[in-house]
C-alpha cells in the first residue's frame, strides 16, 4: 500500500477560479484575468521563438527577461529571478526560510494558496485577521514566524497598504516580508523601493495580470542578491521556456501597449465602481483590476447565481467573513455596461 506524508493526505487542495469549457459563451470577470490580449510584440516574439530553437534548452537563467526587468524597475539583474508564474516564487520562497514545523503567516482575507504551500511543506500557519481600517490585527511587536506575507493591493478586497505601513511591519518582524504585488501595476505605489531599503522585503510580480501572461504562466521576486541565490539553487534549472522567457522580454518592453491597456482598465474600474455605488453596493476602493463590492441585502450568493444565469462569471466565496460579497473582475467597458446592466435586472 503506498503511503503517503501525513501532511499531504490530511491537507485540502487549493481550488482555483472556475473555467468553464465554453468560455466564449461568458463574459468571465471571475479570475482577474486581463480583459485585453498581450502586446502584438509579444506573439511576434512567441512565433519567431516557436522553432529550430525549441529543440534547445532555454536559457537557464532568463538572462534577456531579467536584463530587461532590470532596466524598466532600475536593479541590477543578480537582484530578480524569473519564475514559472508568481506560485513558483511562493513556493521557493516557503521551502528556503521555512523549515518543517516553523511558522508562516498572512492576513487574512487573502491569496489563500499561501497556506496550501506552507501545508506541502510542513510548516505551521498562522493568519492574522483585519480591524475596520483593514489593518492586520495581533502582530506581536517581535513576531518571530520565518515568513510573512502581504498582499499589496489585497486581494480579493483591493484596497492597499501605505509604504510607510510595511516598513514598519517589516521592522516588527524578526523573519522575511514578502509583498505580493500581483496587482501592483494596477495600484498608485509598490514597495520596490522597501527591498533596496529593508533587507528583510522581498517583492513577487506575476504577469498574468497586467501582461495579459496568464497562459504562459510568468512571474519574478525581486530581492537582495543573497535570496536570489537561494531562490536559484531551489528552483528547477530550466524553469522557464523558451516561449515564456521570449514572451516576458517583449512585454516589459513595449510600456506603450502595456500602459494604453492599464489605463482603459483603470478607467473601466472608476465607472464600474461608480455604477455599483448607484445600485446601492458597498464598494471598497480597489487598487487592482477587480472590485469587491457587497449588494444592499448582502447576499452574494443570490447576485452571484443571477449573473451566473445570465453568462456573466463573477468569484463569490464560502468564506463567511467574504460570502457577503462578490469579487468581480474588470473586463472591458462593453463587459461592464453589461454586467451593470444584468445587475439592474437582478434587483438588489
Amino acid at each position: 500500500m503506498i503511503t503517503l506524508r501525513t501532511n499531504i493526505a490530511e491537507m485540502a487542495g487549493y481550488v482555483p477560479g472556475f473555467q468553464p469549457e465554453d468560455v466564449a459563451s461568458y463574459i468571465k470577470l471571475n479570475t482577474n484575468e486581463n480583459a485585453y490580449p498581450p502586446s502584438p510584440r509579444v506573439i511576434d516574439a512567441i512565433v519567431r521563438e516557436a522553432g529550430e530553437g525549441l529543440r534547445r534548452y532555454p536559457d537557464a537563467s532568463s538572462r534577456l527577461a531579467r536584463e530587461e526587468a532590470g532596466k524598466l524597475y532600475g536593479f541590477d539583474p543578480s537582484w530578480i529571478v524569473m519564475a514559472n508564474g508568481s506560485d513558483e516564487v511562493l513556493n521557493n520562497l516557503i521551502r528556503a526560510f521555512a523549515g518543517e514545523g516553523e511558522e508562516v503567516a498572512y492576513v487574512h482575507p487573502s491569496y489563500s494558496y499561501y497556506g496550501t504551500l506552507a501545508e506541502i511543506q510542513g510548516a505551521r500557519v498562522r493568519t492574522f485577521g483585519l480591524n475596520g481600517q483593514f489593518e492586520p490585527e495581533g502582530i506581536p511587536d517581535d513576531y518571530a514566524g520565518r515568513i510573512f506575507f502581504l498582499t499589496n493591493p489585497n486581494a480579493p478586497l483591493g484596497f492597499t497598504y501605505s509604504q510607510r505601513y510595511i516598513a514598519e511591519l517589516a521592522g516588527r518582524l524578526s523573519g522575511v516580508l514578502v509583498v505580493d504585488e500581483t496587482y501592483a501595476d494596477f495600484a498608485e505605489e509598490n514597495s520596490l523601493d522597501l527591498v533596496r531599503s529593508l533587507e528583510n522585503v522581498v517583492v513577487t510580480r506575476t504577469f498574468s495580470k497586467s501582461y495579459a501572461l496568464a497562459g504562459m504562466r510568468v512571474g519574478m521576486a525581486i530581492a537582495r542578491p543573497e535570496v536570489i541565490v537561494a531562490l536559484n539553487k531551489i528552483r528547477d534549472h530550466y524553469n522557464l521556456d523558451r516561449l515564456a522567457q521570449a514572451a516576458a522580454t517583449a512585454a516589459l518592453k513595449d510600456q506603450d501597449y502595456f500602459l494604453s491597456c492599464v489605463g482603459k482598465i483603470l478607467q473601466a474600474r472608476a465607472w464600474f465602481s461608480a455604477e455599483l455605488i448607484k445600485l446601492g453596493y458597498h464598494v471598497i476602493p480597489s487598487s487592482g483590476n477587480y472590485v469587491f463590492a457587497t449588494p444592499p441585502d448582502r447576499n452574494g450568493a443570490r447576485v452571484y447565481q443571477g449573473l451566473y444565469d445570465r453568462r456573466i462569471l463573477v468569484r463569490h466565496f464560502s468564506d463567511p467573513v467574504l460570502s457577503h460579497g462578490l469579487r468581480i473582475t474588470i473586463g472591458t467597458m462593453e463587459e461592464m455596461e453589461r454586467t451593470v446592466q444584468a445587475l439592474r435586472e437582478i434587483g438588489p
